[in-house]
């Protein structure tokens, strides 16, 4: 399993997280970038190879539609995001896109936008050695957060930009999507960069921030974890919640003995 910091986010910073993965014998990590540069990213590099922890992923870059264009804020941001990648040893720098421009009905616009900040991106990210990984959200985060949404749009977008950009999966996204099987064999084994858990409560009370431990809600993990392994996915099962009315007033070792306790139950 990994831990993503937002998990446990409002409770521990970037070291008590991997201290926590230590101490619950956990054997992985994916920061948030926020988290990362509270510690610095040098300090948490070497912090996170003492402690033996690979590092599923980089939380995160993208956001291209924030400012109605490229940018040179945008695209510095993102090779930044790059570079911190690279330094942690993360095995992919996640994408959330960006939604719709502030004002904008464009949604054909966004998804130009997405594809042409990706494209630059992903150009010095091939000269790092850091794979780019595009997160498809749910459909009722395309305005604000991300306008890509399904998995086949992802993999459509890999498609187009070729060696060095897959997906991560993330359950809470795409459970409810039925063509999730067929997507998923298309993507493969090269094509899967991480796989994120959690779960789909009911009721859900907070679009953004009341996630589930896996096992509480309605998405059929162990289901969508064999569709993924079948294809040759071996990487580590990252965890993240974001859980403003539960988990996130825990005491965040109960919440990682949980979670380890629901990685062997529940996914």
């Amino acid at each position: 399993m990994s831990l993503n910091t937002a998990t446990v986010r409002t409770q521990w910073g970037l070291a008590e997280c991997i201290e926590g993965c230590r101490r619950h014998g956990i054997g992985g990590i994916s920061p948030w970038r926020d988290k990362l540069h509270e510690m610095g990213v040098a300090a948490a590099a070497t912090a996170i190879r003492d402690a033996g922890l690979a590092v599923s992923g980089l939380c995160r870059g993208g956001w291209f539609t924030a400012s109605g264009s490229l940018g040179p804020e945008v695209l510095d941001d993102n090779r930044r995001a790059v570079d911190e990648a690279a330094e942690i040893g993360a095995a992919c720098l996640v994408m959330v896109v960006g939604g719709l421009t502030d004002g904008s009905r464009d949604l054909p616009g966004a998804h130009a936008l997405v594809e042409d900040g990706l494209a630059r991106t992903l150009d010095y990210a091939r000269t790092v050695g850091v794979p780019v990984a595009i997160e498809p959200l749910h459909p009722m985060y395309a305005a604000d957060r991300a306008c890509v949404n399904t998995l086949s749009h992802a993999l459509d977008i890999c498609d187009r930009l070729g060696d060095g950009i897959g997906v991560a999966l993330d359950v809470y996204h795409v459970w409810w999507d039925p063509d999730l099987p067929r997507q998923i064999a298309r993507a493969g084994r090269d094509r899967i960069l991480a796989f994120h858990v959690c779960d789909w409560l009911l009721p859900t009370r907070d679009l953004l921030t009341d996630r589930g431990m896996m096992g509480d809600g309605v998405i059929d993990i162990p289901g969508i974890r064999a569709m993924v392994e079948a294809v040759g996915f071996d990487g580590l099962t990252e965890v993240e919640i974001f859980s403003a009315l539960d988990w996130w007033t825990r005491d965040p070792d109960d919440v990682l003995a949980t979670m380890v306790a629901r990685g062997r139950s529940a996914c």
